[in-house]
């Protein structure tokens, strides 16, 4: 059986569609969520899903044996990004090679990096007049959304659409196609 940890500090319907998809999956299960937000619902939805969760700091974080610690010995193979929103220190990139992936709600390289998450995304693509936009899954590196792209699925932007449209556009892109390249890039 492949691991699954999600890394999670907002809401967390992402995570709670990655659980969902994998509960019944004959080789590959979440075990995991950790998330750097005490008052984050992601939490909540994981245990309602009865997935275990590390609550952690960012001094956690930058010490590389305390998360390393957990994930070793809860038997984590693959890390999975779910609206996590810092930086992944280079102690568990080197320790999950090709195996961290994250999702970017934006068709990179265009609106993406450091501060751009969520509806800062959705209304920089409205503002800068883009006639489309999407999703991008990336394996993770050490800068902000700019790892290998695994892929990407694209939608229109409307005349008239708002940043809340366009989110709901880009939700729904979200959560048909990710935990589905999840489990392609763990069978390969």
């Amino acid at each position: 059986m492949q691991r699954i940890a999600i890394f999670a500090s907002g809401n967390g319907s992402n995570a709670q569609r990655i659980i969902e998809h994998f509960n019944d999956h004959p080789t590959i299960r979440v075990t995991l969520l950790l998330c750097n937000n005490p008052d984050a619902y992601v939490l909540e939805r994981a245990r309602n899903l009865h997935i275990p969760t590390v609550v952690f700091t960012r001094a956690d974080l930058n010490h590389s044996q305390y998360l390393l610690d957990i994930l070793t010995v809860q038997g984590i193979d693959f890390l999975v990004l779910a609206g996590f929103l810092w930086l992944v220190p280079d102690y568990l990139l080197k320790a999950y090679p090709f195996r961290i992936i994250n999702i970017h709600p934006a068709l990179l390289p265009k609106f993406g990096g450091k501060g751009m998450y969520g509806m800062r995304v959705h209304k920089s693509v409205i503002e800068a007049g883009d006639s489309e936009s999407g999703i991008s899954i990336h394996y993770v590196n050490a800068a902000y959304d700019e790892g290998q792209i695994i892929f990407q699925a694209k939608c229109p932007v409307e005349k008239g659409d708002t940043a809340e449209s366009l989110a709901k556009k880009i939700h729904e892109l979200e959560y048909r196609h990710y935990p589905e390249v999840i489990e392609g890039v763990m069978r390969s």
